[in-house]
């Protein structure tokens, strides 16, 4: 086995990027952009006489055929209720193909900028958005798309980073036991809540995959569909302290709940859901290393400071996990 074959995207050169898009029809002409991508490779390819196009390639062992397809079906049914989503597009009843080896999915071009969560407007339109796309992810569940809990994103990661000795020796010790109480801090938080309703979600709802045009929001990057709180989609909207937080998730709500209501209780779940993203992003870096894009991205990840600091987070997280809910102004 060579090097390259443990590599993920190792074969994936510009002439075979090109020979599959046009193996689904497409006639290239030639120019190729990378965009920024790290868990897949995304790029904007030339076509002949007509718009660039996007070509995602899935990587490889993500995810199953039939967890993208979920994901297709999910962009599909928010398209055909006029929500403005950048779906897949369809090639003789089809999203998903292969090519030399790899997965790949087709989407049209969508311009825009990040949007300014901080604006009041924004925030009422992102919450009427999001209250719609709820509207469509409750009306059924994922079967085979992941759930977001505290088992996947907290204790998983967990055991994988300590089975997989990633954390420095010294630090290691410190930083599992602050993890773990960091945890029961999660499964207090999940206990004053109750049992929720889980529905379809976005996922990964913050300013880097909205693109904001003339018409108003776009939706893009479903990769992290899967079950969870509506919360999940709603508490990256915000930024600031408590008082600040507050201030827009009022704004938020007041477009939300002009499509859909929102039960308060998952309230209780912000400074939960935050904590065990912060453990997920760890375990995810580690689990990527592997990748070359990712030490020349993330450089700082193997070194004692980044622990230490997530160790430091880890302790601020424990300490407003014990404080009251957030509050809507």
């Amino acid at each position: 086995m060579s090097a390259n074959d443990t590599i993920p995207f190792a074969g994936l050169a510009p002439e075979r990027i090109l020979d599959a898009i046009e193996s689904v029809g497409y006639r290239c002409d030639g120019a190729l952009m990378a965009l920024n991508s790290y868990e897949n490779r995304v790029w904007q390819v030339g076509i002949a006489d007509e718009r660039p196009l996007i070509a995602k390639f899935y990587r490889p062992g993500r995810w199953s055929d039939g967890q993208i397809e979920e994901e297709h079906v999910f962009c599909a049914a928010m398209l055909a209720d006029e929500l403005p989503v950048v779906a897949p597009i369809v090639i003789d009843g089809r999203t998903l193909f292969r090519h030399g080896g790899f997965r790949f999915s087709v989407f049209p071009k969508q311009g825009g900028r990040a949007p300014e969560f901080a604006e009041p407007a924004i925030l009422e339109w992102m919450g009427r958005l999001m209250a719609r796309i709820h509207q469509v992810g409750a009306r059924k569940n994922f079967a085979q798309r992941e759930t977001l809990n505290m088992h996947s994103f907290g204790t998983d990661p967990l055991d994988w980073l300590l089975a997989n000795r990633v954390l420095p020796p010294d630090l290691e010790p410190v930083w599992k036991g602050v993890a773990e109480q960091a945890l029961e801090g999660v499964a207090q938080c999940y206990a004053r809540a109750g049992k929720l309703q889980l529905l379809r979600l976005h996922g990964d709802c913050h300013a880097g995959n909205v693109l904001w045009t003339a018409d108003g929001p776009h939706f893009v990057d479903f990769d992290d569909a899967r079950m969870g709180p509506a919360i999940q989609d709603l508490w990256m909207l915000l930024s600031g302290d408590a008082e600040e937080m507050g201030r827009q998730f009022g704004h938020v709500l007041a477009g939300y709940e002009t499509f859909r209501e929102f039960d308060d209780r998952e309230l209780h779940l912000i400074e939960a859901l935050r904590t065990l993203r912060l453990m997920h992003h760890s375990a995810w870096l580690a689990r990527r290393w592997d990748d070359p894009a990712f030490p020349a991205a993330f450089p700082w990840f193997a070194t004692n400071r980044y622990w230490e600091e997530r160790i430091l987070e880890l302790r601020e997280q424990i300490a407003i996990m014990q404080e009251p809910p957030l509050v809507p102004r």
